[in-house]
């Protein structure tokens, strides 16, 4: 089959006008704990927290074993929440449309305004939007209130986050004005030197009498130049709507790929007797996308294997916050990690989110639902799917058709009832359902075999347009032998088999990529990724009780961003911007054994200070693009080996442990071209704090990230430094969250003192609304004091 696009990303920030879309994130009272008053008007909440969102209760309280949400939810507590905001309603709204747009609150929330309830919404993933024209008091106090119900466990297999904890918005418009999500714009021709861009807007009239308008539109590119225009003059009945359909060439336009993500901008206005009642602007990125058995997954006419990686929402030490900058800088960690694809496992992203896939160029496959009618957990979507499966799925589709990145939909991820007819009925209920809004982009879902036939999931996989293997890829080359007009993507693999995947992917056309459980460690789901020492608790699933450990060890990228070997060496695979790569195999304490587990890889670290190994055997692997590597230890040469395909790219160096120096070398025509070291480190003595940007906005949600490096005196990296750090804040800004990368460190996320772990930890700092210097000051039993100043500024 064949599919082409060209998509569109809505801009839902700051292109927006502040009249039409007003963020409504600040100045929020909350309680955690329910009380059936706080809807009211009257309600007395002086005495409640003062916040600002986005916000996660869970990331706040205390890792225990006790907490309901067991080792699925990471240990973490959730419970109810109430939210309330007092607003004034200006008296120029009287003539408006004014709804509130809450992009994600976890979970079953329950909106009121001014005591009334506007409704519930169950799905903690889809976002939802409420009218609230007839119930505010113009030119008067409003009060709007929120009760978070997330106290019903479990009913996540994974951290969820508690509360509203992302962006909420006021809509506020004339009568006659574009539908929320209600431009839709695609390109069925693409061609460098011309491109046919269709935009299509539903506009709704929402006045007791039929208005005659122009629909406008205005095309631009990144530089703000025009690149196309187009207008029609319709009349549309009284309190009805009308999709209106343009169709505008672009002449020599730039295509978006993951490379050079160019954007253009819709600018849709809604005009009567000349004057503007509507003016919205949406992102959109031109590229077509085809899928066939010949020639895979092909973007813009080219061939693209994918490398992708599957992540969950969570910002580590930041919960489910979705700060702008936490899913950017995500996203920015993914490209750098040689990353061009990611998938949403397992539900909708934010916003920001995709906006940053789009700006920063990575391909994102869009996922939904984790069950269907039949659930994993007690208290999980499965009791609300019947009801809710056709509004959270369109609400997810017209939500993100727009934007470039996403390139594929996923409806579901390893279903229960897969085995059984009734799952290939409710995969054609939903594929049907997106493609009345989106008839171009592939749709897929997750399939794993535990043990079945899995020619069983024939019927199933013909649902779809892409078929999504789960663990089986090994099984491809047969498959296509039974059914050859099957495109296949694994939509999830093990970390450790990284090149056997790589291999299938790169000799079979019609296997377009694999995507990796996982890209980023996450929290939840307790223990997979762990390796352990014989003697302790054999496995990694979150079904049995690995506590302290309180997430997933799995990523290529840990928790505070370092990638860990496997990160490197899957770039490599994929990626030629990394040509050489040394580890050390972390050796076991004998007469221990260090046992591995399905999702884990060996314990290796860019680490050669190995206390109390002296004069016993370690492994060193080098990770090459080179023909061959010579390692050396200190200055002699301890030997030369191939690294080529036939290797997989690797070479092990088995060596006597003595502290100094070790160096690796790739040799291409007996010349060494390109070395790497790796220093004994001696005792910790000093910190080194790097922050990923030094000026930040002061618009109260922008973030630094401060990594903290433990060194010894003359500046070498400690890799072993576990040191209790204290951190102190001066300026306009505050903690938002500390953090290492030890699964099994119980300390509070929220919190001015951590530990550090492999010698690294984290601190992330929040701008408020005040500019100026923020000074971070860490402090360390017997380390020196170091600090870091970063601007917050009013731009």
């Amino acid at each position: 089959m064949t599919f082409i696009l060209v998509a569109s990303s809505f801009s839902a920030y700051a292109q927006n006008s502040t009249e039409r879309k007003q963020l409504f994130d600040f100045d929020w009272k909350f309680f955690l704990g329910d009380t059936s008053d706080a809807k009211a008007t009257d309600f007395d909440d002086a005495s409640w927290r003062k916040l600002d969102l986005p916000h996660d209760w869970s990331i706040e309280g205390k890792i225990q074993p006790k907490n309901p949400t067991k080792g699925a939810g990471g240990y973490f507590p959730t419970g109810i929440g109430w939210y309330r905001k007092t607003f004034q309603a200006p008296d120029a709204w009287k003539a408006e449309k004014i709804a509130i747009y809450f992009e994600g609150v976890y979970m079953n929330s329950e909106v009121f305004i001014n005591g009334k309830s506007l409704g519930v919404h169950p799905y903690g993933y889809t976002s939802f939007s409420y009218d609230l024209t007839p119930y505010l008091n113009f030119g008067k106090e409003n009060v709007i209130a929120v009760r978070v119900d997330n106290s019903q466990q479990v009913n996540s297999r994974w951290y969820s986050g508690s509360g509203i904890y992302r962006h909420v918005w006021m809509m506020v418009t004339n009568p006659v004005h574009v539908a929320q999500w209600g431009a839709a714009i695609t390109t069925p021709v693409v061609s460098t030197k011309k491109t046919t861009v269709q935009v299509k807007t539903l506009v709704k009239n929402e006045t007791s009498s039929a208005q005659n308008i122009v629909v406008k539109t205005l095309l631009w590119n990144k530089s703000s130049k025009n690149a196309g225009n187009g207008q029609v003059q319709i009349e549309i009945p009284a309190n009805s709507e009308r999709e209106i359909s343009q169709t505008i060439t672009v002449s020599n336009p730039l295509l978006w790929t993951p490379e050079t993500p160019y954007l253009y901008q819709a600018q849709i206005q809604v005009l009567k007797d000349k004057k503007v009642l509507d003016d919205t602007k949406t992102n959109f990125g031109i590229r077509s996308i085809k899928f066939t058995v010949e020639n895979g997954f092909q973007l813009n006419g080219k061939t693209v294997k994918l490398n992708g990686g599957c992540v969950h929402h969570d910002n580590g030490c930041l919960g489910s916050a979705a700060f702008d900058r936490a899913e950017e800088r995500k996203i920015e960690l993914l490209k750098a990690g040689g990353f061009n694809a990611v998938r949403t496992s397992h539900n909708p992203p934010s916003e920001a989110f995709l906006d940053a896939c789009d700006r920063l160029g990575l391909l994102v496959m869009d996922e939904s639902f984790d069950c269907w009618k039949i659930g994993k957990n007690g208290n999980d979507y499965s009791k609300y799917f019947n009801q809710w499966w056709q509004r959270d799925l369109d609400g997810m589709v017209l939500r993100d058709r727009n934007h470039p990145s996403v390139f594929m939909w996923s409806i579901g991820n390893e279903i229960p009832e897969r085995g059984d007819h009734s799952a290939i009925e409710t995969a054609k209920m939903l594929v049907n359902a997106i493609k009345k809004i989106d008839a171009v982009r592939p749709i897929t879902s997750a399939i794993v075999n535990n043990g079945k036939d899995w020619s069983k999931f024939d019927t199933l996989m013909a649902v779809h347009d892409v078929a999504g293997y789960n663990y089986n890829l090994h099984t491809a080359p047969d498959d296509h032998k039974r059914v050859p007009s099957r495109i296949i993507v694994q939509t999830e693999s093990y970390p450790k088999d990284a090149f056997v995947n790589w291999k299938l992917v790169q000799e079979n056309n019609y296997v377009i990529g694999d995507f990796v459980w996982t890209a980023m460690d996450y929290l939840g789901e307790s223990g997979i990724g762990r390796w352990y020492y014989s003697g302790d608790v054999p496995g990694e699933h979150w079904e049995h009780d690995f506590f302290p450990y309180h997430g997933a060890y799995c990523g290529d990228i840990d928790l505070i961003g370092w990638r860990k070997p496997i990160s490197h060496y899957r770039s490599m695979l994929y990626n030629n911007n990394e040509k050489l790569y040394m580890a050390v195999r972390e050796p076991a304490p004998e007469p221990l054994e260090i046992k591995e587990t399905w999702w884990s890889v060996w314990p290796t670290w860019e680490s050669w200070t190995w206390p109390g190994f002296e004069g016993k055997t370690i492994q060193v692997e080098v990770y090459s693009k080179y023909p061959k590597v010579r390692l050396y230890q200190n200055n002699k040469l301890v030997g030369e080996l191939a690294t080529t395909r036939d290797q997989q790219f690797k070479a092990t160096f088995a060596i006597s442990y003595s502290e100094g120096l070790i160096k690796a070398v790739g040799v291409e025509n007996d010349k060494e071209m390109e070395s790497i070291v790796l220093q004994t480190a001696g005792d910790a003595a000093k910190m080194k704090l790097t922050a990923d940007r030094k000026e930040i906005l002061a618009n109260g949600q922008d973030l630094s990230y401060i990594t903290v490096e433990i060194t010894d005196k003359d500046g070498i990296f400690q890799p072993n430094a576990a040191n209790r750090l204290h951190f102190k804040i001066e300026g306009p800004g505050t903690i938002a969250g500390v953090a290492n990368a030890d699964m099994k460190d119980t300390d509070p996320y929220v919190s001015n003192t951590h530990k550090a772990w492999k010698g690294r930890a984290l601190v992330v700092i929040r701008s408020n609304h005040q500019a100026g210097e923020i000074k971070l000051s860490v402090t360390s039993n017997g380390l020196e004091e170091k600090s870091i100043i970063v601007k917050s500024t009013q731009k």
